[in-house]
């Protein structure tokens, strides 16, 4: 299936279209420029312009994300939204097709979101933590979040306690931001090759975690350096949070030649659990191994969708 033919229901926001010959181009992009939302700021600003991207000013900054409803979509039913967070750097409609979660949301009638981070330095990024000596920016990332789903809960017919968040690297800091302060929003989180940051914010309740990391990381180590949280440290973390059990229950399969370890911490309140999956000799990546025929798609899935904003569901 193409990129450029993504069902977007019928709520695809339009573009401005400007055709000129090469005789004119000065004046086209001039106009190009100015083609934009009559409320938009002259001073609003673009990190990167992706494809059949959706758009919401935020902060004087357009802010975009990539919306891909399945075709068993109709509205008629209230569906789970899953948002998924771009690495530093990245590009949501590259992370798209690189973390593909379309076929999960087509068999599992489910709503995706790939937001594009602002910019810091010229690179897109999330400020995963808003407090403290981590955070990367002044950006209200969070915020944007928070606006980014109402706009698409009024477009869309969306479960409001089934809203969950994943990641890549520094997109999986952002979901761990989201866990620690927006966690009347966001029902489950999980993690890819990313950390928690060394800012926490008492939730207002029992938050199930999911991380998969890969022993041979060498951005954000498995074990942890003078700048990131080990594993250990985050799972030690919500585990004490959530009120686990303190031993988990343990288990291993081997996927082209790579073992994958998997660690549940259950019985945790509301009926919470804490869960990671550890890629030995993995790297800094979304995985493509599979564990038990589970993709590192559906493994997120399977893990976050036993949850709503209530606990297990």
């Amino acid at each position: 299936m193409s990129f450029f033919t993504l069902n977007y229901g019928h709520h695809k926001k339009p573009y401005c279209t400007l055709q000129a010959s090469k005789l004119f181009a000065v004046i086209s992009l001039i106009v190009l420029m100015s083609c934009s939302d009559k409320n938009t700021s002259e001073n609003i600003q673009y990190c990167y312009k992706n494809t059949n991207a959706r758009t919401i000013i935020h902060d004087n900054t357009v802010r975009e994300f990539i919306v891909y409803t399945p075709p068993s979509y109709d509205g008629t039913v209230a569906v789970p939204l899953m948002i998924n967070f771009h690495g530093f750097g990245g590009i949501a409609s590259d992370y798209f097709l690189e973390a593909d979660m379309r076929s999960l949301a087509e068999s599992k009638n489910m709503i995706l979101v790939y937001p594009q981070g602002s910019c810091l330095d010229g690179s897109p990024h999330w400020n995963a933590c808003p407090n403290g000596n981590d955070n990367k920016s002044n950006t209200d990332d969070f915020d944007f979040i928070e606006k980014m789903i109402e706009t698409i809960s009024s477009e869309y017919t969306i479960d409001s306690e089934r809203i969950y968040a994943t990641g890549y690297s520094n997109g999986g800091m952002m979901a761990f931001g989201l866990a620690n302060y927006k966690s009347d929003l966001i029902a489950a989180v999980a993690s890819v090759s990313g950390t928690m940051l060394d800012c926490t914010n008492s939730t207002n309740r029992p938050m199930p975690i999911l991380m998969l990391h890969g022993t041979a990381d060498t951005v954000i180590p498995y074990n942890g350096n003078a700048y990131f949280n080990s594993v250990d440290t985050t799972i030690n973390y919500w585990t004490v949070f959530n009120n686990t059990s303190t031993e988990p229950v343990f288990n291993s399969y081997t996927d082209d030649n790579t073992t994958i370890e998997h660690y549940t911490y259950n019985q945790g309140l509301d009926g919470v659990s804490v869960e990671y999956y550890k890629f030995i000799n993995g790297e800094h990546v979304w995985f493509n191994n599979s564990y038990q025929n589970l993709n590192t798609a559906e493994l997120i899935y399977k893990f976050v969708s036993k949850y709503d904003i209530n606990g297990l569901r």
